[in-house]
Parts: structure tokens; C-alpha cells; sequence
């Protein structure tokens, strides 16, 4: 009779360890909304959702490249004439206000997105519009793959040019490394070919430039071989990751793409991580299949069930721990995998909002920067959701350059309410962070909120003076304008 019992009490204890977690998943969806946000017309905003702006107005470019540069030129024109400042948009994963200028004319270049693959040379000439999953996706036809790009595939080609992103791809500089050539009407409305070789000036100060030199046309970019990867994994302390990154990743020839991550849950915070990475393998790459949608949102949902959630981020890392225990060695292919979509991560709750930040630390400084910033966001009240581990490779291209050598990049995300408390909270915090990479002789990275002042800016970015001065050089009527140049000029 007692084994019964106890038989008895173990299905229920099962029971519960399995229902719980769901419940905690349909509790998350519950909260959410799925009612879109839909902006006033005249207004704009980014993926912050914290800069609604009034503007003047807001012009869709054609498609068509000879329409589009007759009606740049006219817009040019009309702003000069009645002394308005243009911004330049894509899909404004930017945070700080970089693609909007109060009153001012957004263009708003995604129509222009037509691409043409160079098979002999493995150059894709592409319009600034489009979105790198369209690259991915047409790409993906010739067996072809991007070279550099930021983990998500939602974002424009000329937006992450204008902000130089980094990608997850294996000991790599930024994106700027992948661009070969790009064609810029300036604020005269001429048209530049910039290069290396060509206005090399004009190019290192556009790459990374914030839509403040000109508008960003046609790209040039290096492609590379769609490949079949193979996923593997190692979990460590975090005192031991950068040896065990060189071992098995920077000394591993087969490695294709690699990101990291820190535990972020209460217990073992920042005390483990790992190292996840894609080896090449000889099966032939399958062509890119839609993703399973109950998948897709399971993903989510674990995700954002980690807001606000010590539960959450426990059964967050213990799911994905666990999960790549079983999809160890499973394999993908490239395009698969750099086809990420932002919404994997979507936040539906219209209450808050989520926020990155990065940091970019020395490798000799790697372990310190941890033991910093541990304490600093164990204090702060706003509500970590992740932080990613990303290997940059020093920046030879762009003027304003992050990774000035190698370095490795620490993506925080976090969610925070929309409340002038936590808006607060999030200025503390982040200037309390920029100071810890500052101590680690570290930079931060400047897509983001503008909550670091002029002053902290230039320690870290000590050649602004002279990028703001080259600004005024190119375009000396300050036709091209944004939030961050506002703020940081």
C-alpha cells in the first residue's frame, strides 16, 4: 500500500514539474497584447518606442532607381528652400532617435530594395532598403550566403551600415569589412562613388555615420558560400571563457559562426555561461524552409516569459541548456541560421518597452568587466533579460570605429516600463555600465539611447570633434539631422 502511495505521489509530483512551466507560458500570454500600435499620421518612431516625434513629413521612395533620384533631388531642394533637416529611415532598430528629426522630412528608403548577385566575382549589389532576410532569402537561390550581419535579419543593409554592426560570424570585423562600395547623393544631390580607393574619406565617415553625410544607394557587399553547420556547445565559468573560446573556436578552421552567453537568473548570476558555435560539416545545405509557427512561438513566449520573472530566467537557461544537450549536433544551414527574425523576441506588452546596450571589452579585461559590472546590475532596479557574448575583430574601416582591437562585444537587453522612475533608473544604469567598460578600457556602442552626456561620449569616441567638424565639411547647411546628432554635436 505505502509503494502505491508513493507511486501515486510521484505522477503527481510529475505532473506538477511538467505543468507548471506551461502554465507559466500561458500566464505570459495572457498579459500580452496583439493589438498592433499604430502611429498618428505626421508621427514617427524607433524600435525603442520611446521617441514618438511630430514631423513634417514622411516620403516612401520609389523603387525605381531613376524616380527615386529625380525625387531626392526635389526633396533636397524643397528642404534647403524652406530650411528643413532631413532623416533617413530603414526599419529603425536604431533606439536614440537617429533616424528622426523633430519636424523634419523622414525618408523612409525601404521600396528601394533590388538586388543583383556579380556569381563570377560573389558581389551582391543591393538597394539600401532592403532587409538582409530578403538578401538571405535570394541569396539563398545561388547557394550564396552574407558575409557579415547582426543576429537578426529584420534590419535594412543601409541601417546596419550606418550604424556599423557587428555580426555573430567567427572573428570577423564589423560589417563595414563586407562593403566593397556604395553610391551617396549627397546634400547637393550628386552622386558619389564611395570606396576604399574612391572618396575613401567620405566612405570611413559614412560607414558608421548615422545618416549624416548623405543617402545611402546602392552597396556593394562580398557574399560568401552557403555552407551546412553543425551545431556544438560548451558550458563553463565564465573565468574560463576566453581560453576555451580560443581552443575551440579561434583555433577550429571549421568554426562558422559563433555567440555566447551569461546566466542572468538570481541563482548563479553571471557565474555561467556558454559558448555556442556552428561548425562546417560536408552535408549539402538544404534550401531555407519556412519555420514551424508553434515553434516560433514557444521560443517566444519562453523568452518573454523571462520578464520580470526569476522563474522565467531560471526555466529560460535550464530550457536552452538543456535544449542544446539535445540539438547537439544537429545541423543547419547558414542561411538558416543568420535568418533570424527580430519578433522571435517580440515584446506585445504596451506597458514597456525592451532596450539594447553593448559594450566592448579587451580580451585581457574580459573576466573584470564581469566582476564590474556584476554588482552594478544586481543594484539596479530595470529588469535584465540577456546578455550575449559576440567576438569583434578590430575595425579598420569606419571613423567613428568601436572595436579598435579585438575585442569582445556584451550585448544587455532589458525590459523596462514606460515610466519617467525607470527611465531614470535606465540613465543611472547605463552611465554606471559605460563607466565599468571605461574602467576596462573598453567602448560602448552608440545605436542606443542617448542617456551618456557630450563629455563621456568624447572619452570614448575621442576623434567626435573631428567627425562633427568633417559633418559640417560634407554638408555644411546640416540638411542630413537626427536625435543623436542633435544631442551629441
Amino acid at each position: 500500500m505505502k509503494k502505491k502511495y508513493i507511486w501515486i505521489l510521484s505522477i503527481l509530483l510529475t505532473l506538477v514539474f511538467i505543468s507548471f512551466p506551461l502554465f507559466h507560458l500561458l500566464k505570459t500570454k495572457l498579459k500580452e497584447s496583439d493589438a498592433a500600435i499604430n502611429l498618428s499620421a505626421g508621427y514617427t518612431n524607433d524600435a525603442s518606442r520611446l521617441n514618438l516625434t511630430k514631423v513634417d513629413t514622411i516620403i516612401k521612395v520609389p523603387a525605381d532607381k531613376l524616380e527615386m533620384e529625380l525625387q531626392l533631388r526635389s526633396i533636397l531642394k524643397h528642404a534647403q528652400q524652406n530650411n528643413l533637416k532631413i532623416s533617413i529611415a530603414g526599419a529603425q532598430h536604431s533606439m536614440g532617435g537617429h533616424t528622426i528629426y523633430p519636424d523634419g522630412i523622414l525618408l523612409n528608403m525601404l521600396p528601394y530594395n533590388h538586388m543583383q548577385l556579380d556569381k563570377e566575382n560573389d558581389v551582391l549589389t543591393i538597394g539600401s532598403g532592403a532587409l538582409w532576410e530578403d538578401a538571405i532569402k535570394y541569396l539563398d537561390q545561388y547557394g550564396k550566403s552574407i558575409m557579415v550581419m547582426q543576429a537578426f535579419s529584420s534590419f535594412s543593409v543601409g541601417g546596419s551600415i550606418s550604424v556599423n554592426g557587428h555580426g555573430w560570424q567567427k572573428d570577423l570585423p564589423p560589417v563595414s569589412s563586407s562593403v566593397l562600395s556604395f553610391t551617396l547623393m549627397n546634400a547637393q544631390g550628386e552622386i558619389l562613388n564611395c570606396s576604399r580607393e574612391e572618396n575613401p574619406e567620405l566612405f570611413k565617415l559614412v560607414v558608421g555615420g548615422y545618416g549624416l553625410f548623405g543617402i545611402i544607394l546602392d552597396i556593394k557587399l562580398k557574399v560568401v558560400d552557403n555552407v551546412a553547420l553543425k551545431y556544438k556547445y560548451i558550458r563553463l565559468s565564465p573565468e574560463n571563457y576566453v581560453a576555451h573560446y580560443h581552443k575551440f573556436v579561434s583555433q577550429n578552421p571549421d568554426v562558422n559562426l559563433v555567440f555566447g552567453r551569461l546566466r542572468i537568473s538570481d541563482k548563479h548570476f553571471l557565474e555561467e555561461a556558454t559558448i555556442n558555435f556552428f561548425e562546417k560539416t560536408y552535408d549539402k545545405p538544404l534550401p531555407i524552409v519556412e519555420q514551424n509557427a508553434k515553434n516560433f512561438e514557444a521560443k517566444r513566449l519562453v523568452f518573454r516569459g523571462s520578464v520580470d520573472s526569476e522563474y522565467g530566467k531560471r526555466l529560460r537557461w535550464d530550457l536552452e541548456t538543456g535544449m542544446n544537450k539535445i540539438t547537439k549536433n544537429s545541423i543547419y544551414s547558414r542561411n538558416e541560421l543568420l535568418n533570424d527574425h527580430v519578433s522571435l523576441i517580440e515584446n506585445k506588452d504596451s506597458n514597456s518597452t525592451d532596450l539594447l546596450q553593448e559594450y566592448f571589452i579587451p580580451e585581457r579585461n574580459f573576466v573584470q568587466f564581469i566582476q564590474d559590472i556584476k554588482p552594478i546590475l544586481q543594484k539596479s532596479k530595470l529588469d535584465l533579460l540577456n546578455i550575449t557574448i559576440r567576438r569583434v575583430h578590430k575595425d579598420e574601416d569606419a571613423f567613428m570605429n568601436f572595436a579598435r582591437e579585438d575585442v569582445f562585444g556584451f550585448v544587455f537587453l532589458f525590459n523596462q516600463k514606460k515610466t519617467s522612475e525607470q527611465e531614470s533608473e535606465m540613465k543611472i544604469l547605463t552611465n554606471h555600465l559605460a563607466d565599468a567598460a571605461i574602467k576596462n578600457q573598453g567602448t560602448f556602442y552608440l545605436p542606443y539611447r542617448l542617456h551618456i552626456d557630450k563629455e563621456k561620449m568624447r572619452k570614448v569616441y575621442p576623434q567626435a570633434d573631428i567627425f562633427f567638424e568633417q559633418k559640417k565639411k560634407y554638408d555644411s547647411q546640416e540638411i542630413f539631422s537626427n536625435k543623436f546628432y542633435e544631442h551629441y554635436k
